[in-house]
C-alpha cells in the first residue's frame, strides 16, 4: 500500500515538472526562438504554432494577396503576447517580433521589464541608434534589440535627434519601451 502511494507521488512529480518546463519554454527567448516561434517558422503556419492562442491578421491585406502586414498573437485570456511582422518572400517567414508580454525572457533573465543596467550587465552592446523620440540599443552577436524612450534620458539629450548618444549617457534605471527580435 505504501509502495503504491510512493509510486503515485513520483508520477505526479514528474508530470508537474514536465508541465512547468513546457510553460517556461512558452515564454523563453533564445537566439533562434521566441516561445513557440522559431526563426524558421513560416508565416502561413502561425495559426498552427499558436493554436491555443488567438491569432489576428490584417484581413484586407490577406484578401488582396499581399500577406499580413502585422500578425498579433493574443493569449486566450485576452493579453497581447507578440506582434509579428512577416517578410515579403515568396515563402514568408517572420522577420520581426515585438515582445508585448513581460513573461517572455532570455536565458539571462532579461525581459520587457528590465532596465538598461540589466541589459548592459548581461550583454555586450554593439551600437546605439538615436531617433527623434527613442534610442535603439543593438546587441553584439544577438538578434535581440531594445528601444528606450528619450523621456528616460537626461533632459539635455532628449530634444536633439542628431545627438549621438553613448552607452554611458543612458541612466542605469532607464526602462525598456520595446523589446524586439529581428531575424534576417
Amino acid at each position: 500500500m505504501k509502495f503504491r502511494y510512493t509510486l503515485i507521488l513520483i508520477i505526479c512529480c514528474i508530470l508537474a515538472t514536465s508541465c512547468a518546463d513546457q510553460q517556461n519554454n512558452d515564454f523563453k527567448i533564445t537566439g533562434n526562438q521566441v516561445g513557440k516561434l522559431s526563426k524558421e517558422s513560416l508565416a502561413r503556419d502561425i495559426e498552427l504554432i499558436f493554436e491555443k492562442d488567438s491569432v489576428v491578421q490584417d484581413t484586407v491585406k490577406l484578401n488582396f494577396g499581399n500577406g499580413a502586414s502585422k500578425i498579433k498573437i493574443y493569449e486566450k485570456g485576452g493579453a497581447l503576447l507578440l506582434t509579428l511582422t512577416p517578410n515579403n518572400d515568396s515563402i514568408a517567414t517572420i522577420q520581426n517580433v515585438l515582445v508585448n508580454d513581460e513573461r517572455f525572457e532570455t536565458d539571462k533573465g532579461i525581459s520587457k521589464m528590465s532596465t538598461f543596467k540589466e541589459i548592459r550587465e548581461n550583454y555586450s552592446i554593439k551600437k546605439i541608434i538615436t531617433s527623434l523620440n527613442n534610442v535603439v540599443v543593438l546587441l553584439k552577436d544577438n538578434d535581440l534589440y531594445f528601444t528606450i524612450d528619450k523621456k528616460e534620458l537626461p533632459e539635455s539629450l532628449r530634444y536633439n535627434a542628431n545627438n549621438n548618444i553613448e552607452e554611458v549617457q543612458i541612466p542605469d534605471n532607464a526602462k525598456v519601451k520595446y523589446m524586439m527580435i529581428g531575424w534576417d
